[in-house]
């Protein structure tokens, strides 16, 4: 695979890992006095946002998008539903998050640096807004903590 679909491979991966995610999670607290809902959902409409400029991409290059798959799907859901079960205050939603934005942060910018050079520019904008968006998520969700 070449660097160009290699990394827009990833970053189709961590959007769509984000787009499942955040859903599951409004899912489980919809019913729930959450004041961090807004702020999922506003997360959730900027993952669609990469996902779907991704697709273009993707689809530019011939290529289908690639989920992380089932088993990743799965762990995700249980995982999310385990923690707010355990505890649905938005502190405990914000530290989740943060640690799901940071590590994803940290493998992106290990992409970045990877393929800076080797990947088309724009691919490589694209990723780097991606990672600008999750520090921007943390810095809001800071505020629930």
């Amino acid at each position: 695979m070449d660097e160009n679909l290699e990394l827009l491979e990833y970053i189709y991966q961590t959007a769509d890992m984000g787009v499942k995610s955040l859903t599951d999670l409004l899912n489980d607290i919809k019913d729930k006095d959450n004041k961090i809902k807004s702020i999922v959902s506003n997360e959730l409409k900027g993952y669609e946002k990469y996902l779907k400029e991704c697709k273009v991409l993707l689809k530019k290059h011939d290529t289908k998008p690639q989920s992380k798959g089932i088993m990743a799907d799965i762990m995700s859901k249980m995982g999310i539903k385990k923690e707010v079960k355990k505890d649905n205050s938005d502190a405990a939603i914000a530290d989740m998050l943060i640690q799901g934005f940071t590590m994803g942060n940290l493998e992106m910018q290990k992409r970045i640096d990877n393929f800076q050079g080797k990947a088309d520019k724009k691919i490589i904008n694209l990723a780097n807004e991606l990672l600008k968006f999750g520090k921007t998520e943390i810095d809001n969700l800071k505020s629930y903590l």
